[in-house]
């Protein structure tokens, strides 16, 4: 009887141990992995999730109409931007429209000069179709992403920023509307000495 309980012991122990081992230096509160993806810039030119090998990138969905989330969101991303840059942090952002039939590169460019966003390090990404996008933020992300209601041009979308590691991993997830989130992040990427 013993034997029994120390082997159950034994093993509640190790699966313990296993599941804090994700190999981050950070704490981690998603293991998702992202499928693979080849989209359109602001800048007409292609980002794919093979470019985003090897670096670690933070993740959001907005779209350049939105009257609500967005605002801060963007915002919050600029901030984060300005903070990385200050810190001498190399992180890429990527912003995915969640309403590409409206968000064309050009209109995504005009948009991201509204937030003064650095464009080295800041691709806003569209050239595909909603139900593409749809199914890439929830299968991949678990960001729950839906078709405006009848006479509303405001698709419904979650609000979170990813944290995505340089195997196409999402790792963690912010709120992506508080500002005070931005610093929560910015610790991580310091713990991540990128």
């Amino acid at each position: 009887m013993k034997y029994i309980k120390f082997i159950t012991l034994s093993l509640a122990l190790v699966m313990f141990l296993a599941a804090c081992g994700s190999g981050e230096k950070i704490e981690t509160n998603m293991s998702q992995e992202v499928n693979d993806f080849s989209f359109t810039t602001q800048d007409n030119e292609p980002l794919s999730l093979k470019d985003l090998e090897g670096k670690y990138w933070i993740a959001d969905f907005i779209f350049t109409n939105c009257t609500t989330v967005c605002l801060p969101m963007t915002s919050n991303m600029a901030q984060l931007q300005q903070m990385a840059k200050e810190e001498d942090i190399n992180i890429q952002l990527v912003s995915f429209s969640v309403d590409p039939d409206f968000d064309t590169p050009d209109v995504l460019k005009n948009y991201s000069k509204g937030y003064n966003a650095d464009l080295s390090n800041w691709a806003f990404l569209t050239g595909y179709d909603f139900q593409t996008i749809k199914e890439l933020s929830i299968k991949s992300f678990k960001n729950m992403v839906a078709a405006p209601p009848e006479g509303s041009d405001q698709v419904t979308h979650g609000t979170s920023f990813f944290l995505v590691n340089p195997e196409g991993e999402v790792i963690k997830k912010y709120d992506g509307v508080q500002s005070a989130s931005m610093k929560t992040i910015l610790d991580d990427l310091k713990k991540l000495d990128l």
